[in-house]
């Protein structure tokens, strides 16, 4: 699961963005200053930043900067109201890698957060037997044919496959998938497992999941 911290003054925006990036499968961290922020960002790891431009103690600029400066290529998008030709190459030459103006759409900030967070050295498309995954697209294909997949089931469906050929427990599972890292039932896995198996609808002979019991699964070709 993605991490993502969000620097905004605004606790109405804040409540907005965690909302819906939460119901999208990322865990969400927040502040309300500069100051904060950094603090939080020094001792987490984040795989992406939202930052408002104009923030108490250290303005998101500043922030933005001082992040670069530790040679962090952790993806940064801007969330500001200030919109000037000038203002955007500001933040873009601090280091930020994408500026949404405010007010915005969600679902446009949605698509900006995915095409920051796609890994460069990951192929585009994963392929498990006749299960094609299309990582851009967050689409999935069985003989060519589109499944429709929660965020979970996709998650869970992309992490077998991309550790094709490797035993997954089902503590590894919990902690990659649903970023639980404490004592929780496991069981919660298994559930989300057949409900992935009846929609990729695979034939008896089409053992591309294999459960290992008491262990976790393996997904193999």
């Amino acid at each position: 699961m993605k991490h993502i911290l969000i620097v905004e003054d605004e606790d109405g925006i804040i409540q907005f963005l965690k909302q819906g990036l939460e119901e999208e499968g990322y865990s969400i961290s927040s502040a309300n200053d500069g100051k904060e922020g950094l603090k939080q960002f020094q001792q987490t790891k984040f795989d992406l930043l939202l930052l408002d431009w104009m923030l108490p103690k250290m303005t998101g600029l500043e922030l933005c900067k001082i992040i670069r400066q530790e040679n962090n290529n952790v993806p940064i998008i801007f969330l500001t109201a200030k919109d000037t030709v000038q203002e955007t190459v500001e933040g873009l030459k601090s280091g930020a890698n994408d500026y949404i103006k405010k007010p915005f759409s969600f679902e446009e900030l949605l698509e900006r957060i995915k095409v920051q967070l796609r890994d460069k050295n990951e192929n585009d498309v994963l392929n498990l037997g006749p299960i094609e995954i299309n990582i851009q697209k967050h689409q999935v294909t069985v003989d060519k044919k589109e499944v429709s997949l929660t965020q979970k089931e996709f998650d869970l469906l992309h992490y077998l496959v991309k550790n094709k050929g490797v035993v997954c427990s089902r503590t590894q599972i919990i902690q990659e998938v649903w970023d639980i890292h404490f004592d929780y039932d496991t069981g919660v896995i298994d559930v989300f497992m057949n409900a992935l198996r009846k929609k990729l609808n695979l034939k008896v002979d089409e053992d591309y999941i294999k459960t290992i019991r008491g262990v976790g699964y393996i997904a193999n070709d």
